[in-house]
């Protein structure tokens, strides 16, 4: 029998039953203060004595009696009976109330000389100025700091009492292997709870991550009711969508009430919460970005609600790159990319779907597309939240076009020196587009050589990108790649997989398919169609086809088969002015270095005769632009017109 989700509560429904339905736990824990950071205090921590105990000097001088020092002028030097030489944070003698600094000291005589009064307490901080003893120096509630802490030691404090909850989080699944083995063919490494694990301990809960639990029921009641007996808190992870080996649910209800299985949200939807003797029991989905959404918006917001340190949020409005759609009733959660660009910050999509973890590894932010809303168009001003320190969004650059590995090698070089190439995979035409419309630094593209772009990429975007500057990355060579041996007429026996119409890759097969005189209809898999070469090596290497046509790069870093067709240009595409921005200064100069240079030929497949080089589109005789004259001297290519 088919499982089905019998009903989808709203996002705000299952959050008002989530906290609702469980009392806060009343567990607390003592711990060092050294270890209290991050930390919420469960009671009020007092002062162990007073700050300074006694009145100290404030100043280096020299300690006097103030009424002794009345009249004191420029005209009317005093010499002092009475003076003793003190230093910042010495013990104030009982017979002295002021201090005078010793700049303001003369010495005649042996005796001290002032020209200037002294009032009482002056330099002096008295017993109890900073803290007395028995006062309040953190409330309930407090999240502990890190400068909380030198304040906490200085009063005396050596632990405190802070709340405390208790996780337990267990992964199931008969495919699942630990951490640190090489999963074979249809088995997973089992990553969902280990990020749990570390995402709720920054919030202050004690994890327990269980061993891996196999698809048996009766495996599963086990390991759950063990679980719910020793935590407050209990995460399961998969097992809570509708396949034929998802038990989560069954298990719950033998051991108490489902609240509630799927919620409008995604990623995310197969998400569930159970009540077991109580306590809340979170199913988790098993793809790690539907698991990682249910962690930020439905655990975390329990633990907040639990009065624990709330997960950092910093909220930013960007221009949304490119139109962005949902679907109607989904609460959807998107990652993006965003980056400084002119004066505004640009937020760009990176992708949808529940599976692929490296959409996060390289975003540094998302969306929240609320439940009523179908999407936003391209230039939405949107509130994103970072999910990485924000100084690191001027330091970002966005590349939209033609990805090859060489792209990679230098984001890697680029990451050495501050900067980070966030950089998406959607094509030459996609990437001019982009850079068209302002929404990219620079597009990656695979062009014929020494032609102009407009051999491949429609002209009319060329009017509105203005005066573009091509930096040279390599030459790399387009062909066949297969894993065995493979010539061209082999393809007539063989399953193909192909690139969109009209990308460099498909005009160089067509071409190459006419001068051999091969109908492409004869071809299995001409008219199946992948986004990017990258792609097209991706579905050699998981079995989905034979050969396919890519770059030499990417068939040497796959360690394809490689049969050569032609020679292009990978180079990056910006506006002229994009030169002058130190960012692109330092890319150009390591594209320029022997690291990269050294690196692009362990790699193999590249021609570097032209790495480097700078070429604008307008004819102009000197093709590197006053702003970037400093740059290292490399070889030029001609103008185009």
């Amino acid at each position: 029998m088919v499982k089905r989700y019998l009903e989808l509560r709203s996002l705000d429904e299952a959050l008002r039953l989530l906290t609702a339905s469980f009392p806060t736990p009343s567990r607390t824990e003592t711990v060092p203060v050294t270890e209290a950071s991050g930390r919420v205090v469960a009671e009020p921590v007092f002062a162990q004595y007073s700050v300074p105990e006694v009145s100290v000097s404030a100043m280096d001088g020299i300690a006097v009696r103030s009424r002794e020092t009345i009249g004191a002028s420029d005209r009317t030097p005093l010499s002092l009976m009475h003076a003793v030489r003190v230093n910042t944070g010495n013990v104030l003698p009982p017979e002295f109330d002021a201090v005078i600094m010793i700049e303001d000291v003369w010495e005649d005589g042996g005796r001290y000389q002032i020209r200037k009064s002294a009032p009482p307490r002056q330099h002096v901080r008295p017993a109890g100025e900073d803290v007395k003893q028995g006062r309040l120096v953190l409330p309930r509630g407090h999240l502990i700091r890190p400068f909380d802490i030198g304040a906490l030691v200085t009063y005396g404090i050596t632990e405190v009492v802070v709340l405390a909850v208790r996780v337990g989080i267990i992964p199931t699944g008969s495919e699942l292997v630990p951490f640190g083995v090489r999963p074979k063919p249809g088995q997973v490494v089992e990553s969902n709870t280990i990020m749990a694990q570390v995402f709720l301990s920054e919030m202050g809960a004690r994890c327990t991550r269980y061993p891996i639990v196999a698809d048996d029921p009766d495996l599963i009641r086990k390991a759950l009711q063990a679980a719910v007996a020793e935590n407050d808190l209990v995460l399961i992870s998969a097992g809570s969508s509708a396949g034929t080996r998802d038990f989560t649910e069954g298990v719950i209800r033998s051991l108490g009430d489902l609240v509630f299985h799927g919620v409008a949200v995604k990623p995310g939807k197969p998400v569930m919460l159970g009540n077991i003797q109580g306590k809340p029991v979170i199913g988790l989905p098993g793809y790690p970005l539907a698991a990682q959404t249910v962690l930020r918006e439905f655990a975390a917001p329990l633990l907040e609600h639990w009065g624990f340190a709330p997960v950092p949020r910093f909220r930013i409005a960007a221009r949304l790159a490119q139109t962005l759609t949902s679907d109607p009733g989904f609460d959807e959660f998107v990652p993006l990319f965003v980056c400084r660009l002119g004066n505004e910050l640009i937020a760009t999509p990176h992708g949808k779907g529940g599976f692929v973890q490296m959409a996060t590894v390289k975003a540094n932010g998302y969306v929240h597309i609320p439940a009523p809303v179908e999407g936003y168009e391209a230039g939405t001003t949107l509130e994103v939240l970072l999910t990485t320190d924000p100084g690191s969004i001027g330091r970002t650059l966005i590349f939209t076009g033609s990805i090859d590995p060489a792209l990679e090698e230098l984001g890697g070089l680029a990451r050495n020196e501050g900067l980070f190439i966030q950089a998406t995979n959607p094509g030459n035409t996609a990437g001019i587009s982009a850079l068209a419309g302002n929404n990219c630094h620079a597009a990656p593209l695979v062009l014929p050589v020494n032609a102009p772009p407009t051999a491949y990429l429609p002209g009319s975007l060329f009017p509105h990108s203005g005066v573009l500057a091509f930096i040279h990355i390599a030459k790399i060579g387009l062909g066949i790649a297969s894993r065995n041996e493979l010539h061209v007429t082999d393809l007539l026996h063989t399953r193909f997989i192909n690139t969109p119409r009209g990308t460099p890759s498909r005009v160089v097969l067509d071409s190459l398919l006419a001068k051999e005189g091969i109908d492409p209809r004869q071809i299995d898999g001409y008219l199946q169609e992948v986004h990017s070469p990258l792609a097209v090596a991706a579905a050699i290497r998981d079995g989905f086809a034979d050969a396919g046509i890519c770059t030499s790069g990417i068939a040497s870093a796959y360690g394809f088969f490689f049969l050569p067709v032609a020679i292009e240009d990978y180079e990056l595409v910006m506006r002229k002015e994009t030169l002058s921005d130190p960012r692109i200064r330092k890319l150009v100069s390591l594209i320029r270095s022997p690291d990269f240079r050294a690196v692009l030929e362990k790699v193999g497949g590249y021609n570097l005769t032209r790495t480097g080089s700078i070429r604008v589109t307008d004819g102009e005789k000197s093709l590197i632009p006053s702003s970037v004259e400093d740059l290292p001297e490399a070889p030029d290519y001609p103008s185009s017109s």
